[in-house]
């Protein structure tokens, strides 16, 4: 075998991302307000960006955007940044006062700041600081407020906290007792039954069998078992399910409310639909992105010779990135254009009469009718909101699977769902449907829906099984 060095040519086609198409592609799948606080960071890192203080330009692109989609393209072009600087230099002086006049806009009052609402740690160490118990007992709870967990559990036991803190048990038990006092009511207690039972005292709830039920049937009232518990008890199974039914309404979870995660979420609309003379209008809402151009304040180091090699170099890259971030911007509100103008035109009986119309679809059918690439109609329709006339729905609820329905037709996952829910919120909650039962009704109704398919989309509906339904 002969072995040696060779020079050898080859060429090969490879696909390489490149940051200006990285951004492009991170531009069209933020939301209006991901992408109003992706411009913010960009104009603190770019200086050649500024925002425009006028609405001009605004108005007359939003007049053309039903004409200038038409002509997009899906894929941007790196020769695309090869752009004429002339274009964006205009002859108006440079503001330096802008961005504090846009502060100045934006208000500063103190009707304009948010409160921070306290977490659980720190509403009950509120709480126990107005309480009327000894320093000495302060101390105990402040280490107790903190292995309080986010639910508002103990885990734990009053023996650890007394050797840890080299007190007595009976002191340990004494300040639990204040801070299980404390709202929300259950905070503090060690296991589910301890904290339903802390509610249950507390808010006075004369019923007995309440408690019983806490203490030895909880795992059989979450499975409807309600029968079995009367029979158990010698009662009737009306009165087990008037103390179910008040089992129901106490927090299993006290501390939950705090939870940083149930801060109220807003959604901005990213596009707006519009019924005017019997025809659908569609808006791009990009009313709270900046609207962006270029800094007028460096065109002189593109046309004067007195600036270094490095200098020109650097302006030269800033420029090309934001005219790039201009384009990404623009193509993003092109693209959001022809995907929502595709999905009202494929359903109108939605937009007219609601959820039961709405008609199966998916990403492929709507890229080969708007002339894009499937993942990048994803990105689009990621994240984004759409107000309609039947309400405000996120763009990805428009793309639903189907069922065959009598005719050969199809109808939406989303259609059915509507039709479950609406068949189990009108049963008789003495008798209540099964899921054989739902199926029939929907093959009635020339719908083909198996059994396992209404459990699978009940569950998804958060609507209980049969037993957990029945009333007595």
């Amino acid at each position: 075998m002969r072995m040696g060095y060779g020079l050898h040519v080859e060429q090969t086609q490879k696909l390489i991302m490149t940051p200006e198409l990285r951004q492009a592609i991170t531009v069209l799948q933020l939301s209006s307000l991901e992408l109003s606080m992706y411009i913010d960071q960009q104009l603190q890192e770019n200086p050649m960006l500024e925002v425009r203080e006028d609405d001009l330009d605004r108005i007359e692109e939003n007049e053309g955007a039903e004409g200038d989609a038409s002509g997009g393209e899906e894929e941007l072009s790196r020769q695309e940044c090869d752009v004429d600087w002339e274009e964006y230099f205009h002859d108006s002086d440079l503001d330096l006062g802008r961005r504090e006049k846009l502060a100045e806009q934006s208000g500063s009052g103190y009707e304009n700041f948010l409160t921070q609402a306290p977490n659980l740690t720190e509403y009950l160490m509120m709480q126990l600081n107005l309480s009327r118990c000894g320093d000495y007992l302060k101390a105990i709870g402040e280490y107790i407020i903190g292995n309080v967990d986010h639910n508002g559990y103990l885990h734990v036991s009053v023996k650890e906290i007394a050797e840890q803190l080299e007190v007595s048990q009976s002191k340990v038990e004494q300040a639990l007792s204040v801070i299980q006092s404390f709202d929300p009511l259950g905070v503090g207690a060690s296991s589910l039954q301890e904290c339903l039972l802390i509610q249950v005292r507390y808010l006075n709830i004369k019923n007995k069998l309440v408690a019983e039920l806490i203490e030895k049937y909880l795992p059989d009232i979450a499975k409807g078992r309600l029968n079995q518990i009367a029979q158990q008890l010698g009662v009737a199974v009306t009165e087990v399910q008037e103390a179910a039914d008040i089992i129901k309404t106490l927090d299993p979870k006290p501390g939950r409310n705090f939870s940083a995660t149930n801060d109220v979420r807003y959604i901005v609309p990213d596009v707006i639909v519009e019924r005017v003379e019997g025809e659908y209008i569609i808006l791009v809402n990009d009313s709270s992105v900046p609207r962006l151009t270029i800094n007028t304040a460096y065109r002189s180091v593109l046309t004067q010779d007195k600036f270094d090699l490095q200098t020109r170099r650097f302006v030269e890259s800033k420029l090309n990135s934001a005219a790039w971030l201009l384009k990404s911007i623009e193509q993003r509100r092109l693209t959001l254009y022809k995907v929502a103008s595709c999905l009202v035109d494929l359903q109108k009986d939605f937009m007219e009469y609601g959820v039961k119309h709405l008609k199966p679809l998916n990403l492929k059918t709507v890229a080969e009718i708007v002339g894009l690439h499937e993942s990048t109609v994803s990105r689009a329709t990621s994240n984004k909101y759409i107000q309609t006339p039947q309400g405000v729905f996120e763009m990805k609820f428009f793309f639903s699977t189907g069922l065959t329905s009598a005719g050969g037709g199809m109808t939406s996952a989303e259609s059915i769902k509507k039709t479950l829910r609406e068949l189990i919120a009108s049963e008789d909650a003495r008798k209540p449907l099964n899921d054989q039962k739902i199926s029939d009704i929907f093959a009635e109704r020339g719908i083909k829906i198996s059994r396992r398919t209404v459990a699978k989309y009940r569950d998804e509906l958060n609507i209980p099984p049969l037993k957990q339904r029945k009333r007595y």
